[in-house]
């Protein structure tokens, strides 16, 4: 294989594990009382999406927008919502 179908297969493969990883993980959920924020920090939006911290920055490379304004970073709920469903087969 060429350069281009291994990296093909790996992204394939990274996103198949972040859907199989965001499908078992019940933590993205509210608790029955808990509103979903639209603007989350970075901590509260990797736990809403069901990932690491680590998993979460790789979103970011991948394309995920943040907000950074003076040193504040938030993520909107919409925004990582469109993320996952971009990146879903």
């Amino acid at each position: 294989m060429n350069g281009i179908e291994d990296h093909i297969i790996e992204s394939i493969n990274k996103m198949e594990e972040l859907i199989m990883s965001f499908a078992n993980q019940k933590s993205h959920f509210p608790k029955d009382n808990e509103p979903i924020r639209e603007w989350m920090t970075l901590a509260e939006a990797a736990k809403y999406a069901g990932v690491s911290n680590n998993t979460f920055s790789k979103f970011r490379l991948l394309g995920l927008k943040v907000s950074h304004v003076e040193g504040i970073k938030r993520v909107s709920r919409k925004e990582i919502d469109n993320f996952l469903e971009k990146n879903s087969f």
